[in-house]
């Protein structure tokens, strides 16, 4: 049985401090409320230090700036962890795609320009494989009760269902899915169950689950629940007093397999 897995996110932005331009970590509500936190890498250290599986970094800005993402922070995380990392935000090309991992990422997350571009999950796959591919949708669950995909940061609905857009990034290659839920993302009000549960039935690929943990129970739910292979988390981390090694044993004790560290 494959193990289950933990996975911090770090959201990154470029924040003006002393007149320079400066990459800081961040955590959102909504995707609207910026909480600006600290410095990615060292928090990636930190995860690193408390047992996390996997980290994912977002560069939020890469794409309504309409620029490439921030490389540079993903070379300095690649100097000092040691785990997959999973790079994501403004990817727009296979070139983009090669720059990142050979700066040191293990698999890139697409999102806008891949709903634009459908064939670009396939290109991608094609040529580094369908396990560096992540299909990042990030939804909406609308007053109908329909999940709508949206890209460019939440900003613009597509016309996309998130089950038939899932089906349809596997199909093209995508190697996983990374699931967030606009609407409870930085609530800490738990995650979208139905949905993912929905999701996980409906693919053959890996579901990462994201958006709206607050309490250890919520991973549980995610994995027994949503049925979910993964959860990241980017503000129960941040704000919470409870690291991935504790939540990894709280999640353990509910009678999940996952990773244990001595």
């Amino acid at each position: 049985m494959f193990k289950k897995r933990l996975i911090p996110k770090l959201q990154m932005k470029t924040v003006q401090m002393g007149g320079r331009p400066r990459t800081a970590l961040v955590t959102t509500r909504t995707f609207s409320e910026v909480f600006q936190i600290g410095d990615p890498v060292s928090q990636a250290k930190i995860y690193q230090a408390q047992a996390a599986d996997e980290l994912v970094f977002l560069d939020l800005d890469a794409t309504t700036e309409a620029r490439e993402t921030l490389a540079t922070v993903v070379e300095q995380a690649a100097e000092e962890i040691f785990m997959p990392i999973t790079v994501g935000g403004g990817v727009r090309s296979v070139a983009d795609f090669r720059r990142l991992l050979q700066s040191g990422a293990d698999k890139v997350a697409v999102n806008t320009w891949a709903v634009e571009t459908p064939g670009f999950i396939e290109a991608a796959a094609g040529q580094f494989g369908a396990q560096c591919v992540v299909l990042s949708i990030d939804f909406r669950r609308e007053a109908d009760g329909v999940c709508r995909v949206f890209t460019h940061g939440g900003r613009r609905a597509s016309q996309w269902d998130v089950v038939a857009w899932a089906q349809r990034g596997e199909v093209l290659g995508a190697g996983e899915l990374l699931l967030t839920s606009i609407d409870r993302d930085g609530t800490r009000e738990g995650l979208d169950l139905a949905l993912i549960r929905q999701v996980a039935g409906a693919v053959g690929i890996p579901v990462i689950a994201s958006g709206g943990c607050g309490l250890a129970r919520h991973f549980v739910e995610g994995f027994l629940d949503g049925r979910a292979d993964a959860i990241a988390a980017g503000t129960y981390f941040c704000f919470k007093d409870e690291n991935p090694m504790q939540t990894r044993s709280r999640i353990a004790n509910a009678g999940i397999p996952i990773r244990l560290h001595q």
